[in-house]
């Protein structure tokens, strides 16, 4: 199975990693996995002033600082997995990352919030939901 975790490295990633541990089929040499983070865009001025090199260098060191720590977990567990970097609108990224990879499901953390609070602050999961027609296993 090509399984897409998609991470943000919150608090909620670390319940979906350790989900995936106590369930061995989701976590599985026997699977192919990537690691996806998804780095909102810098405001079109900001980037202008900084300069493409100093913006490129940015979305990389932050990246790496949610990628380093879930890549070592899932090496620690035997999994290897590819690591990609997206800039983008988060949930429609991760969707449109899933579709073209041809991913047979996407992992992710969920914050949980109430119904309330996503109507006021929207939601990486519902927004993946909404764009994707890959299977999404949430997990909260």
């Amino acid at each position: 199975m090509k399984i897409l975790l998609a991470v943000d490295g919150s608090a909620y990633t670390k319940k979906m990693l350790a989900y995936l541990v106590t369930h061995e089929h989701w976590l599985s040499s026997a699977n192919e996995y990537t690691v996806l983070t998804v780095q909102p865009p810098l405001p079109p001025r900001a980037r202008a002033a900084l300069g493409k090199a100093v913006v490129d260098q940015y979305y990389a060191e932050e990246a790496e600082k949610i990628l380093a720590p879930v890549c070592t977990f899932l090496e620690r567990h035997g999994v290897q997995a590819e690591r990609r970097v997206k800039v983008g609108p988060i949930g429609e990224t991760i969707a449109q990352e899933a579709e073209e990879g041809k991913y047979d499901l996407i992992v992710m953390g969920s914050h949980g919030h109430g119904a309330l609070a996503t109507l006021v602050m929207g939601s990486v999961a519902t927004s993946v939901l909404a764009h994707c027609k890959v299977p999404v296993l949430l997990v909260r």
